[in-house]
C-alpha cells in the first residue's frame, strides 16, 4: 500500500494514545503491539508507514542454522525487498532469547530508506543499532544471534505481533508510547477522527489551564461541544 503524503503528514501529528482511543471507538480493541518500545525513549520522533511483515518461529536445529542466513528465504533477502518508507513489523512471538536483527542489517534498512523496525522480540548489537539512526521499537537488546532461538520463515504474509494481527499494507504509527496498527480499510476514517480528536483535546487542555473543572469538559457535554465548535469556527 502506498501512503498518501497528506495522510502521512496528518498521522505524524497524532499520538499513538489518541489512535488507540479512536480505534477503540471504531471497534478495534487489539491494535497496540505489546512489547514494542523505542530503544531510544524520549526522542519524540514519530514514524508512520505501511507494514512490511516478517515472521519467525521457534528455532529448530535443522532449519535455524548459520547457513540459513545465505538462504533465498532469509532476513537478508527480506530486507532487500523492503520499499522506501515501509515499517518492518517482525513477529518474534515475544522471544527474549535472541535478537532478530543486528547493526549491519539495521544499517542496510536505514540505507534503503526504511522508516523503522517494530517487533515484539529483541534486537542485538544495541549500541550499534541505535547508531544506525533507524527507529527501532522492541523489547530491548541481547547478545545471541537470531538462530539461537528463532527460525525465520517468510515475509509479506499475515502475522501476529505483540497480540495484534498485522496484514501487509496496514499502517503503523509508532512513538515514545509504542506502536499502533491501523487496518488499511479504516485508514481514512481513523485519520480524520484522530486529527479532530487531537484538535479537541488541545482545546480542552487550554480550558483546563484556565481552571475549568473536568465534569462536562472531559468528556465534553453538549454545552462544551457547542463552545468548542464556536472556538473552532472562529
Amino acid at each position: 500500500m502506498t501512503l498518501a503524503p497528506a495522510t502521512r503528514d496528518a498521522l505524524l501529528g497524532v499520538t499513538t494514545a489518541t489512535l488507540t482511543t479512536v480505534l477503540l471507538k471504531k471497534g478495534v480493541r487489539f491494535c497496540y503491539i505489546r512489547g514494542a518500545k523505542p530503544l531510544t525513549a524520549g526522542s519524540n520522533r514519530r514514524i508512520v508507514g505501511p507494514a512490511f511483515t516478517l515472521r519467525f518461529t521457534p528455532t529448530r536445529e535443522d532449519l535455524a542454522t548459520v547457513d540459513s542466513w545465505s538462504s533465498p528465504r532469509s532476513t537478508r533477502a527480506a530486507i532487500e525487498d523492503m520499499p522506501e518508507g515501509a515499517i518492518a513489523v517482525a513477529d518474534a512471538f515475544g522471544s527474549l532469547d535472541a535478537g532478530i536483527f543486528g547493526d549491519i542489517l539495521c544499517a542496510r534498512m536505514a540505507k534503503k530508506g526504511v522508516a523503522g523496525l517494530v517487533t515484539d522480540g529483541m534486537v542485538r548489537d544495541g549500541a550499534g543499532v541505535i547508531g544506525t539512526g533507524l527507529p527501532v521499537f522492541a523489547q530491548g537488546y541481547v547478545a545471541p544471534a537470531s538462530v539461537a532461538a528463532l527460525n525465520f520463515v517468510g515475509w509479506q504474509e499475515v502475522i501476529g505481533c505483540g497480540g495484534v494481527t498485522v496484514v501487509p499494507g496496514d499502517i503503523v504509527v509508532a512513538d515514545d508510547d509504542g506502536a499502533v496498527v491501523i487496518p488499511a480499510a479504516l485508514l481514512d476514517a481513523v485519520t480524520e477522527a484522530a486529527v479532530e480528536q487531537e484538535r479537541l483535546e488541545g482545546w480542552i487542555m487550554q480550558e483546563v489551564e484556565k481552571g475549568v473543572a473536568l465534569p462536562g469538559l472531559y468528556p465534553p457535554n453538549a454545552e462544551t461541544k457547542a463552545r468548542y465548535e464556536a472556538w473552532k469556527n472562529r
